[in-house]
């Protein structure tokens, strides 16, 4: 859903189509998301089935904010692992690398907020 082009303050994700994206960011296996995007900020709703991954990769000009919903993600953070559940965040700031991984037989899902260094 591009945001830039309605004049509404609610995202229902319920009404935006999920893409399953294979290999993300380099990972391995699908990748699953709802995104809203007004060309500052990319608001996410995803899901990470069990297995898969997302790969390493740098926030330059931007940082994200990762919220678990359901299920378990291990995450490498400028080279540390560190495992998060529902209720837990993940924050990666601009200039630093991430990636994550569903090592359970479970789907984890999780909210996802990107936005430009500068955007708020």
């Amino acid at each position: 859903m591009n945001v830039k082009e309605t004049n509404i303050m609610i995202i229902d994700f319920r009404n935006i189509e999920r893409k399953e994206v294979d290999g993300f960011k380099g990972g391995n296996g699908p990748f699953l998301t709802k995104l809203a995007d007004d060309g500052k900020v990319k608001i996410m709703h995803n899901i990470l089935p069990a297995g898969s991954s997302i790969g390493l990769h740098t926030h330059t000009g931007n940082c994200e904010v990762m919220y678990i919903l359901k299920g378990t993600i291990t995450f490498t953070f400028d080279g540390k692992t560190e495992t998060a559940s529902a209720g837990n965040v993940h924050y990666c700031p601009s200039g630093h690398a991430h990636c994550a991984e569903n090592k359970t037989s479970e789907d984890a899902e999780f909210f996802a907020i990107v936005p430009e260094t500068g955007a708020i």
